[in-house]
This record gives structure tokens, C-alpha cells and sequence, in this order.
């Protein structure tokens, strides 16, 4: 196990501009000086986001997140980067003090310190660098989305790149205060890898044509209209800029569509031109261009086209676009701040005519010299496949598991089950799956839910009492089962108080039968029917339940945990099952509880799965299974009062139970039919089957498990 230790800075501490460390979205500049050395560190925390810039060339980026009042400390070598004379460092730092998914609602700081030659060079509250607050960043933009914080909305003037390189000393020193004494541990998850990765194609180009005022959309999201007590932000009367808007008043018409190299290209004024990746891609946008006179660039990013053939400004809940407000008459290297994820980016030119002569990313994801990568087979599209899963991972695991890298960056549980298998696969070790589940137990209690509860992601700061039972069960399970990828019960020993007090939590929610009723919360079986049948008695939580009892059982040698998961496995048979299928819910009529007609698909792959049935004492159901359902399923003609499984969680059951029954040839097939269609489109594997949502999705990942262990036992059988 990678264990995260106390770790301490030689001289700096932490700082931020006096009287602001509360405020929301405020973004500063650091610079220090260098000579050329072969030996040169900056360690560095932040409360929210930064990034690192080399003579103005893009280095680093980060924190890898942590616990609640726990910081990690990245350490990164500058001296491969340092040019042969003086050498400019900057530091760009937000302090977003905003509730998310993604980011810790916290007052906001900077520790970084330069060490060289065993020398402390710079350190902020002592040996401090050069600082200015970096307004070139608008403080009072919209949300990126409910799960993220602020979206970018920059106005760049020579300063900006002056002070970034070294060459322009102009800029207004700002006074800091010190911040008081942070927990530091250390960074313990691999280092992303950063690398530029070109726009493949130009696949058209366009005009912007203005709009009637009555044929105006506005945007409206609860990201943007629920701005209040309990989703931090600025309310539309607030904001410096509403990018979104302003493209909202004009109609992207493509008046060129045919596929040109992605090198120089001059847009007119109120022109775009739209750029293939080539594959979903996660990172920073770069965009290198000249304008004429005084412009506005937007950089409007998706994973999709919409049905204009364009990427919309708008979608999935999230403000996808960047902007850029540039002087004429001069040169810039534009890069974004945070990371985001896409296969295509339009990129406009409002008000004056631009050059634009590099459409680019750096690239964001886990080191792929630590993946181990095993060829599928040599079947193309099932390699595709592996493929695809293998960048998911990559995209999804830079510090903990992310559900995806776009839309909220939110490290799940139950997610996490799927995507630790995969890095265990891959990697041969824990160490993001470590980081991701010391964030839960590393913090004494939780706020805004309730006591005993486990959060159903990391961070979850949204102060609005949201929580999955069902999660915090998986959360138990997920430990069970590295405990046997991994033989090491260190963490598992670390959340033993955690998991009795979940256990104490259920037990005052069990029925006369021993089984959970009225699970408060977001009760979660999948994306599907299957979440309208949580009312009353949800019996796949039960058996969820009964997994969780098996796995606290099994981690601390508790017989009564095993005992009363035995049991509950066979009140659900009794009382779910009608002699073909498992029903999903029980609800009370006149204080009895009845069995209502809902089926899911997904509730008997629960069953199977948590082993409250087995194909030796339900083959009817098994064979009905292997045969009748799955993927191609016609489901208005094949069990029509059976709802359909959705990718996840159920098809995932499903390909796990093949595999466990070794129907190898099924596992590969039915992979074909889901993924397939994912993979040859993005590059990636997604959340749901239709494509809606995020189109790279951690948990997607474990398909390259799924297709290696088919190909692999195969292959040992022939």
C-alpha cells in the first residue's frame, strides 16, 4: 500500500493576498528566477487549482486532491526544463472557496517553495516570489457545471505574457497574509503525464449569422439559476461575462466542410473553424494566434457534434467554452486552466479577423510506461475496444478515480469497485485506488449528512444532504475485495470504525424480516427503470446489503455479520422471487407489505451476483438469462415486463457473471455489441449506452479486464 505520511515543507507556508482568502474565485501570479542548474524542486500545495509555467511554456499542474483538511505536496524536478541562463518559474493559483464534486470548498492558499542546489530559493511567507493578482482571469464568471466550479473567461494584455516569461517586470505587487497551519501529506499517486497532443483535422469552417432577438436562446442550467446558500457562485446580475450568451445570439453556419491539415488557418471576423482531436482527449487547450485588431476568441469544446455539425456551446450540463478577450496587433500562446475532455473544439474569432496557427491540448493522463498493455487478440475490433478502455483509465485515474474528467471529475464509490480492478490489472498496484479511498477515511465525520453515512462521492460538497446507501455499501465491498487482490489490510483496518458505524446506521433501518425499508436518500440501483422501484422494500439493496455484511464479515472475522448476511439472502428469495423472476420492490398496503409487478433485467444480475441465488438452485432463471437477455434483447417482443439493464451497473454484472461462468466466447461477443459502437466513435467508452452524459467514464475502464481475462482463459483452454 501507497500510505499517505505527514509531510513537511523545509521553510515555506501558506499565503494568499490579504483580507481574500473567503472570496470566491480569485486567481494569482508567482514568479521566482533561476539560473541553469542540474538540480532544482519546486514542492507546492494549493487549496484549490494551479499550474506551473517554465519560461512561459506550460510544466505542471495540479494538486492531486486529498481529505478534507489534508493537502498533498506535489514535488516536481524543474531542472530537465531549465534553459541555459535565467529561467523564469510561475505559479498560477485559483482559490475557487466554491462547493463541488471536483474541488474542496475551502479558504484559499498557496505553500510552494523552490529548492536548487540545496538551496531554499524561494518560499512563500519568507523567501517570497514575486507576486500580482492575475486579472486577466475575471473573478465573476458562471459554473462550469453543478459538479464544477467557474468556467474561464480571460482578457490578456502584454503583461500577461511578459510576466509569464520573464521579460516584462511591469505588475503590482500585492500584500500577503500568512494562512495558518495546513495537514500536508504526501502525494502518493503516480504523476500525470503532460503532452501535447495536435488537432488532427480541420472538418469545417463557418460563419456566426446574428440572430432576431426573438430567435435568441438564453442559457438556463441549475448551475447557472440555483446560485444561492447551497450552490455557490455568482448569480446572471453578478457576472464579468456570459460567454455562453453571447454565442447564443448568433447562428454557427458552416459554409465549408471538408476535411484540411490542421495548421495555419485565418478566420475572419464572427468566423470559426471546427477541429477533430481525433479521439476523446483530456487536458489543456492551447491555441496559438495572431489578431489583426482587438478580438474575442472562444474555444468551444465537446465530445459530440451537434446536429448543425458543430460543437454546442452548451450541453450535458456543462459551459463549454473558454474565452479569450486579446490586444491587436500581437501573438499569443493561449492555454486553459483547468483540464477538460473532448474529440472536437471550434475555435471563434469574434470582432476582428485572427491567425490561428496551433489547435492543441496538453494531454493529461496516468503515465502509460506504468501500464502493462496486453494485445486482446487479434480480432481489430476487439482491440479497438481494450484500447479504448485502456485511454479511459488513462483519462480517469491522474489522482483518484474520477467518473469522468469532463462534466465533474467526482471520485464515486461503486464506480471505484470497477476502476480499482482495472488498476490493479493494468498497473499491478493500488495506487490511486489507495489515495481514492483514504479521502474517506482519513476525516473524523462528515458534514450535511447523516451520522454514520458515508459520502457517495469525493469531494461532495454541495451542502444539500445528498447521499447513496447503496454507495457507502460498496465502499465496504470495494475494500473486501482488494483485501483479496492484494493480501494488505491496512486501509480496510483504518475504515473498521467507519464500516461498524455504516453497519449501526442500516440496522436501525431494518424491518421486522431483518431487510432495509425506506432506505433514506438517493436510493441507486442503475441509470434505468430499475432507480423508479426503490420505494418500500428495494431488494437489490438488500441483496447489496447482504454483500456488504459479507465483506465486514470477512475483513474483521465477524460471525454475526455472515450470519445475518445468510439471512437476509434468504428472506429475499423467499419473498422476491415468484418462481421465474425476482421482483424489485415491496411496498406496504395497510401495514403489510405486498410484491409489486416491477422487474428489472439488472435486479437479477443482482441476485447472481451477490449470491443470493446461484445458477445450481435457480437454473431455470440462469438459463433464461444467458439466453433470452443481454444487449440484443428485443425488449419489446423477448420478457416485455422485464425493463432492460442500462451499461451500468447491470450489463457490467452481466459480462462478470459470464466470465465467472466461462462463457468466454458470450463475454466477447456481447463486449462487441456494447463497446464497439464507443470505442470506434470517441476513442473511449462511455456512462450510458445511448450516449448521453459523459462519453469517457472511469468505471468503462473495467472492459479491458473483461476482454483480457476472456482472451486470456481462452486461449489456456485451446
Amino acid at each position: 500500500m501507497s500510505v499517505s505520511t505527514t509531510r513537511k515543507f523545509i521553510s515555506a507556508v501558506p499565503v494568499w493576498e490579504k483580507g481574500r482568502s473567503e472570496e470566491m474565485n480569485v486567481s494569482l501570479i508567482f514568479r521566482g528566477k533561476l539560473p541553469r542548474t542540474d538540480d532544482a524542486h519546486i514542492h507546492i500545495a494549493a487549496s484549490s487549482r494551479y499550474q506551473i509555467f517554465v519560461n512561459g511554456e506550460f510544466f505542471a499542474a495540479g494538486p492531486a486532491r486529498a481529505a478534507h483538511g489534508f493537502y498533498r505536496v506535489g514535488d516536481f524536478d524543474l531542472a530537465p526544463k531549465l534553459a541555459a541562463n535565467e529561467n523564469t518559474v510561475a505559479i498560477i493559483v485559483a482559490g475557487y472557496n466554491s462547493n463541488s464534486f471536483y474541488l474542496l470548498d475551502e479558504p484559499s492558499f498557496l505553500c510552494a517553495e523552490i529548492v536548487a542546489d540545496g538551496e531554499i530559493k524561494y518560499a512563500t511567507g519568507c523567501k517570497d516570489f514575486e507576486a500580482a493578482r492575475f486579472n486577466g482571469r475575471l473573478q465573476r464568471v458562471m459554473r462550469y457545471s453543478f459538479q464544477r466550479p467557474f468556467t474561464e473567461c480571460c482578457v490578456l494584455n502584454a503583461w500577461y505574457d511578459g510576466f509569464m516569461n520573464g521579460s516584462d517586470d511591469r505588475y503590482k505587487p500585492i500584500t500577503l497574509e500568512k494562512c495558518g497551519e495546513k495537514k500536508f501529506i504526501t502525494q502518493t499517486t503516480p504523476y500525470p503525464e503532460h503532452t501535447e497532443e495536435k488537432a488532427k483535422h480541420i472538418i469545417s469552417k463557418g460563419i456566426l449569422i446574428p440572430l432576431k432577438s426573438d430567435k435568441v436562446r438564453k442559457y438556463d442550467d441549475r448551475s447557472f439559476s440555483d446560485i444561492g446558500e447551497r450552490l455557490k457562485g455568482f448569480t446572471p446580475d453578478m457576472l464579468d461575462a456570459n460567454p455562453i450568451n453571447e454565442l447564443y445570439a448568433y447562428a454557427p453556419t458552416v459554409t465549408e466542410n471538408e476535411k484540411t491539415p490542421a495548421g495555419s488557418t485565418e478566420l475572419g471576423t464572427n468566423s470559426f473553424a471546427v477541429y477533430d482531436m481525433g479521439e476523446n482527449t483530456t487536458g489543456y487547450i492551447r491555441l496559438s494566434v495572431t489578431a489583426q485588431h482587438d478580438a474575442v476568441l472562444y474555444a468551444v469544446f465537446g465530445e459530440r457534434l451537434n446536429e448543425n455539425g458543430v460543437t454546442e456551446p452548451a450541453s450535458d450540463g456543462c459551459s463549454n467554452v473558454v474565452q479569450w478577450s486579446v490586444q491587436g496587433g500581437r501573438s499569443y500562446d493561449l492555454v486553459s486552466f483547468e483540464p477538460y475532455t473532448f474529440k472536437y473544439i471550434s475555435v471563434v474569432s469574434m470582432y476582428a479577423p485572427t491567425l490561428v496557427t496551433n489547435v492543441s491540448l496538453y494531454a493529461e493522463k496516468f503515465p502509460d510506461a506504468l501500464i502493462t498493455h496486453r494485445p486482446v487478440s487479434n480480432d481489430k475490433k476487439l482491440q479497438k475496444i481494450y484500447n479504448a478502455a485502456v485511454s479511459t483509465f488513462r483519462q480517469c485515474a491522474t489522482d483518484i478515480f474520477m467518473d469522468c474528467p469532463s462534466r465533474e471529475r467526482a471520485g464515486w464509490l461503486c464506480d471505484s469497485f470497477f476502476t480499482a480492478r482495472t488498476e490493479k490489472y493494468l498497473t499491478g498496484k493500488t495506487d490511486v485506488e489507495d489515495a481514492f479511498l483514504e479521502n474517506f477515511v482519513l476525516p473524523d465525520s462528515f458534514s450535511h449528512i447523516p451520522d454514520g453515512m458515508l459520502p457517495m462521492c469525493y469531494p461532495a460538497d454541495h451542502y444539500d444532504g445528498a447521499f447513496i446507501p447503496n454507495w457507502a455499501m460498496w465502499f465496504a465491498i470495494e475494500l473486501n475485495d482488494r483485501m483479496s487482490r492484494t493480501e494488505d489490510m491496512s486501509i480496510a483496518e483504518k475504515a473498521k470504525p467507519k464500516l461498524y458505524s455504516l453497519a449501526k446506521y442500516f440496522e436501525k433501518l431494518e424491518n421486522s424480516d431483518g431487510l432495509l425499508e425506506n432506505l433514506k436518500g438517493w436510493v441507486f440501483v442503475e441509470w434505468s427503470k430499475a432507480n423508479s422501484f426503490v420505494n418500500g422494500v428495494n431488494y437489490p439493496s438488500n441483496m447489496l446489503y447482504s454483500m456488504f455484511l459479507d465483506a465486514v464479515a470477512n475483513l474483521y472475522g465477524d460471525g454475526s455479520f455472515a450470519e445475518k448476511a445468510e439471512k437476509v439472502r434468504m428472506t429475499v428469495c423467499k419473498n422476491s422471487f415468484d418462481g421465474e423472476f425476482f421482483h424489485d420492490n415491496a411496498v406496504r398496503e395497510d401495514g403489510t407489505l405486498k410484491l409489486t409487478d416491477n422487474i428489472s433485467e439488472t435486479c437479477q444480475y443482482y441476485a447472481f451476483f451477490s449470491k443470493t441465488a446461484s445458477k445450481d438452485k435457480y437454473p431455470e432463471l440462469w438459463t433464461k438469462l444467458l439466453n433470452g437477455f443481454g444487449p440484443g434483447r428485443d425488449c419489446e417482443k423477448v420478457y416485455p415486463n422485464v425493463c432492460a439493464s442500462n451499461v451500468f451497473i447491470g450489463c457490467y454484472l452481466r459480462l462478470q457473471l459470464l466470465l465467472n461462468d466461462k462463457r468466454y466466447d458470450k463475454v466477447r461477443k456481447e463486449a462487441a455489441d456494447l463497446f464497439l459502437p464507443m470505442a470506434e466513435q470517441t476513442g473511449t467508452l462511455w456512462e450510458h449506452l445511448q450516449g448521453g452524459a459523459s462519453r469517457c467514464h472511469g468505471f468503462a475502464s473495467y472492459a479491458a479486464v473483461l476482454l483480457s481475462e476472456a482472451e486470456k482463459n481462452t486461449a489456456s483452454e485451446k
